[in-house]
């Protein structure tokens, strides 16, 4: 069983890595082409295809420009580590043992619009590149068309490997959207996670990003290799709802009583 996950804005090169085991990401060579296409843009071009601040464009405009292989433990960080945003902080993979970080690299994907598709010990230097941006390429007009074809391909080889025939997708709509769920061979499951408010349970973003993060990290401790025990997950106050849930989107629900 497979599981995929978003990777995050916020990024930590300054904290060392937990493990000197890594490896190096399977899509060096198409970050590479897109790293050339995103050096052609000047900072104020990165502003307005990005969304972002003068400051932030010109951060990553000389993360581009210092971007270079080969990527080793002096240049680069995990991927899993080298993340930091709130599925991130539930994950915790800072925290995994050398078993956890073996079974996570078989069982855990995060996807990238700069590296497509990464383990979690994979090395990765700096960036900004969001799956949705619209980045025109050889391939087409954004990401999606550059990505989705290898990965589905790529992802649907994984799933076999890992030895069950299930994908548990923990990434965001944005991610997701990579790939083509529909043309996996694997079965598709979808968690969902809602949190109490003003006694209504609803999807709140904050909570949901750092629960996915959460079960992506105890499908990795307790070894979870079946779907059917996806049910089973009861972490943090979430609990499985069997009269919200439906097939392929298991739903889980958390008390506002139960939040820290």
């Amino acid at each position: 069983m497979l599981s995929i996950i978003s990777p995050a804005k916020t990024l930590d090169f300054e904290t060392p890595a937990t493990t000197r085991e890594v490896t190096r990401p399977d899509y060096l060579e198409q970050s590479r082409e897109l790293i050339e296409i995103l050096r052609g843009y000047s900072p104020q071009q990165l502003s307005e295809l990005m969304g972002i601040s003068d400051k932030l464009a010109g951060l990553n405009a000389a993360r581009y420009a210092e971007w270079q292989t080969p990527f080793t433990p002096d240049n680069a960080k995990p991927a899993a580590q080298a993340f930091q945003g709130d599925v991130y902080v539930g994950l915790e993979a800072a925290s995994f043992s050398a078993a956890d970080n073996a079974f996570a690299q078989s069982h855990l994907r995060i996807l990238s619009g700069l590296y497509g598709l990464l383990r979690p010990l994979d090395l990765i230097q700096p960036y900004r590149l969001e799956m949705g941006i619209r980045l025109e390429n050889a391939a087409g007009k954004d990401l999606y068309a550059y990505w989705r074809e290898r990965l589905t391909r790529d992802l649907d080889a994984a799933i076999a490997e890992s030895g069950s025939n299930t994908l548990v997708n923990l990434a965001s709509n944005e991610y997701s959207k990579a790939i083509d769920l529909k043309r996996l061979t694997a079965d598709v499951v979808s968690p969902v996670f809602k949190d109490e408010k003003n006694g209504q349970f609803k999807i709140i973003s904050f909570y949901a990003k750092k629960a996915r993060g959460l079960m992506a990290a105890w499908l990795i401790r307790e070894r979870v290799e079946s779907p059917a025990a996806l049910t089973d997950f009861d972490v943090a106050g979430y609990r499985y709802a069997p009269g919200e849930s439906k097939p392929g989107q298991p739903v889980f629900l958390r008390h506002e009583r139960d939040r820290d």
